[in-house]
């Protein structure tokens, strides 16, 4: 890899690490408060997965990043995926989001509206990156197993509170 390259990859790790310490600012203080007493379904994590899941997760986004930010050149030529690149950081905003919505403003409601969302743009990143390089797509296949998950996790709490 060249030093460029090793830039845009730390760089695009950054990004994303930054949408979730953006959340975890809202989170921390929540999760022994408000969150701890809501009802939970039986299939409710502990607690403390949830840190370096997304830790992991977050990585993962970033070279998936990486690898379509560094083929835009490529991307722009082609009418139907030049705004990929967009489309995913405007996922990123929607998931930077979510972590305020629901521990912040206590809006499980509106949160799981905003995960729906990520889950029809992250799936449609995924079909489109397909024909463009398929590493992005195996990636990202555990964050859309996880915001699945988190998807019904929502649905649960929302329904039990």
């Amino acid at each position: 890899m060249k030093a460029k390259q090793i830039f845009q990859l730390i760089g695009s790790i950054i990004l994303c690490q930054l949408a979730g310490l953006l959340g975890s600012l809202f989170t921390i203080g929540a999760i022994d408060g408000w969150y701890q007493a809501l009802n939970k379904p039986f299939f409710n994590p502990p607690s403390w997965l949830f840190g370096p899941v997304w830790t992991m997760l977050y990585t993962l986004m970033g070279v998936a990043f990486y690898l379509l930010w560094t083929r835009t050149p490529q991307l722009f030529k082609r009418n139907e995926s030049k705004n990929l690149v967009f489309l995913f950081l405007i996922h990123l905003v929607f998931n930077a989001i979510w972590s305020p919505i629901f521990f912040g403003l206590h809006q499980i409601a509106f949160a799981l509206v905003i995960i729906i969302v990520m889950v029809i743009s992250l799936t449609y990143i995924m079909y489109k990156a397909w024909n463009i390089d398929r590493r992005v797509t195996y990636i990202l296949i555990p964050y859309l197993a996880w915001i699945l998950f988190a998807s019904i996790l929502n649905l649960a709490l929302l329904i039990l509170n």
